[in-house]
């Protein structure tokens, strides 16, 4: 007995003219499209009623300390290397310990840092405080509010409302 060449059910005839009735069926349905974004093509005007306004430099980290931080790393790394170096070199002397080694590059970690606090001081004293003011064209703002909820835990429906 051969699966693939015995008739179950209908004629072959049959069975194609029910198929062509399904997707004739399907066909005539109509197609929902559903928006999934939006863009507002149209242009900013080039100039408004709005005044400039006072746009202040606010910065988590002041420039400065940034730049202190970062010659701290430098030196830091530096002295780390001259220690490791001066550790090799001497590193055949017996009478040589770590704690020897440790305080003779103690003065050129307290020297570098010395001379960051100094340059950190110079840099703040002299920098220049800016005001920005934003002279430039107002333009449209869109807001969109998506409201998306949830429901389910494995098999989880997610419903967006897009307004």
């Amino acid at each position: 007995m051969d699966p693939l060449h015995t008739q179950h059910g209908m004629p072959e005839s049959e069975a194609a003219a029910e198929a062509r009735r399904l997707i004739d069926d399907w066909a005539a349905k109509p197609v929902h499209h559903h928006p999934t974004s939006f863009r507002d093509d149209t242009a900013p005007p080039a100039f408004g009623t709005t005044p400039p306004v006072q746009q202040p430099d606010h910065r988590i980290v002041p420039a400065w300390a940034a730049g202190i931080a970062v010659a701290s790393i430098g030196v830091g790394a530096g002295i780390t290397g001259i220690g490791c170096g001066a550790w090799l070199v001497l590193q055949g002397l017996s009478s040589v310990t770590l704690t020897g080694v440790l305080m003779a590059t103690l003065p050129f970690a307290a020297v570098a840092m010395v001379a960051t606090a100094i340059g950190g001081a110079i840099s703040k004293a002299r920098a220049v405080v800016t005001k920005n003011v934003f002279e430039g064209p107002v333009t449209h703002h869109t807001e969109i509010h998506n409201n998306s909820t949830t429901r389910g835990a494995f098999f989880a429906r997610t419903r967006n409302e897009i307004r």
